[in-house]
C-alpha cells in the first residue's frame, strides 16, 4: 500500500490499517522499515503546517517468541511498534486495544496530554486485558508565553512505551518490545525518502538476538532517517561509520553560520531519544556500513548491525551477507 492510500484510510476515521513501509505524516510500520519517496537528488520535500485532528488504531499483542509489541491491526504487531509522525499543531486520538492477558498502557515522550492520558497504573490509565481506551496526544507549535518567556515547540525525536506490564514503571513492557517511536515535524522541516528506527534496549537492538542487529538498505543518494532510542538499564554510545549529522533538533545544519556540532558518535542513556538525516553514502559511496555502540564490550557482544548503501545497480562492494563484525571481525 503506498503512503498516499495509507494516510487517507487513517483519516477517513482512524480505520485500522498495516504496511510494511513508513508513511508520513501519521503512521508506519517499524521495526526498522523504511519508505521509498522523491530521491534525495531531487526537490527537497518538506513538512506542511500542522493543526489537523487525526485518529489511530494501536493494538497490544503477544509475539510468537515471548515478545510482546504494538501493531496497526491484530496479528501484525512488531519491536518496534509502529512509527507516528504528527506536525506540530496536530491532535491524536489513538484507539487503544489491550489483546494481551495484563493490564497494558501507552505512555508517550515530549507530547501534550493530560493526566488521564498518562497511561500509567497510579492514574488508572492503563487498559485492562480485552479492554480499550482512546489516549489523546496533542502538539503545539514554539512561541512566547504571557510572561514573555519563550516556551519551546513539540518538535522532536520522541518515543512511547508501555508503563504497566512488570512493575508499575513497565519494566517488563519494555524489556519484551512495547516501545515504539514518534515524529513530530515542524512546518518546513525537510521529509526524508525512509526512516528507520533503532532502540538500544539493555544489550539487544530491536529486541533482536546478539550479532543479529538489523540491517536497513539505501541507494547512494537516499535521504535517509534515523530515529535512535534506548531503553534498559545502561548508557551506550551510538555510532554510524562513514555518516556524519548535526548534534541539534533535526540532525540538519541549517546554513554555513549554524554552530551545530557535527558528530558521528553520540551518548545517550535509558529513555533518550533522537534522530538525524544523512544522504546515503554522501562523500563515502556505497557499502556495508557498520553502526553499533561503541562501549567496545557492548559490541563484543553483538551491538552491531548494517547500514546498507547500494549502487544504481543494486550492488555492495564488499559485501558477504549476514556479517555483522562478530565473532573477530573488525568493527
Amino acid at each position: 500500500m503506498d503512503r498516499r492510500t495509507f494516510n487517507r484510510r487513517l483519516l477517513a476515521g482512524g480505520a485500522v490499517a498495516a504496511a510494511s513501509l513508513p508513511v508520513a505524516p501519521l503512521v508506519s510500520s517499524a521495526a526498522g522499515a523504511g519508505a521509498d519517496a522523491a530521491a534525495a537528488g531531487g526537490p527537497v520535500r518538506t513538512a506542511p503546517a500542522g493543526g489537523e485532528v487525526k485518529h489511530l488504531r494501536l493494538y497490544a499483542e503477544k509475539l510468537p517468541d515471548g515478545q510482546l509489541g504494538y501493531g496497526l491491526e491484530k496479528g501484525a504487531a512488531t519491536v518496534p511498534g509502529p512509527l507516528i509522525e504528527l506536525n506540530e499543531g496536530d491532535t491524536l486520538h489513538v484507539a487503544f486495544e489491550n489483546t494481551v492477558d495484563v493490564p497494558v498502557s501507552l505512555h508517550v515522550h515530549g507530547l501534550d496530554y493530560e493526566i488521564t492520558d498518562d497511561g500509567t497504573r497510579h492514574t488508572r490509565s492503563d487498559v485492562e486485558p480485552g479492554g480499550t481506551r482512546t489516549y489523546t496526544w496533542r502538539t503545539h507549535a514554539p512561541g512566547r508565553r504571557e510572561d514573555g518567556t519563550w516556551r519551546a515547540g513539540s518538535a522532536g525525536y520522541w518515543h512511547y512505551h508501555d508503563h504497566v506490564v512488570g512493575t508499575e514503571h513497565g519494566t517488563g513492557g519494555i524489556r519484551k518490545g512495547l516501545y515504539g517511536p514518534v515524529i513530530v515535524r515542524r512546518k518546513g522541516d525537510v521529509l526524508p525518502d525512509r526512516t528507520h528506527t533503532i532502540v538500544f534496549n539493555d544489550m539487544l537492538i530491536n529486541n533482536r538476538p546478539a550479532h543479529g542487529g538489523p540491517d536497513f538498505e539505501a541507494t547512494t543518494g537516499d535521504r535517509v532517517e534515523f530515529v535512535m532510542i534506548t531503553h534498559g538499564e545502561y548508557y551506550h554510545t551510538f555510532h554510524l561509520h562513514g555518516h556524519r549529522w548535526a548534534d541539534n533538533r533535526t540532525g540538519l545544519l541549517t546554513g554555513p553560520d549554524d554552530p551545530s556540532r557535527v558528530i558521528d558518535n553520540k551518548i545517550v542513556g535509558p529513555a533518550d531519544s533522537f534522530g538525524f538525516q544523512v544522504i546515503a553514502g554522501e562523500g563515502v559511496g556505497a557499502g556495508a556500513w557498520m553502526y553499533h555502540c561503541h562501549v567496545q564490550s557492548h559490541s563484543d557482544m553483538g551491538m552491531v548491525g548494517l547500514f546498507l548503501v547500494k549502487k544504481p545497480d543494486g550492488t555492495i562492494p564488499g559485501h558477504e551477507p549476514h556479517d555483522h563484525g562478530g565473532h573477530g571481525s573488525h568493527g
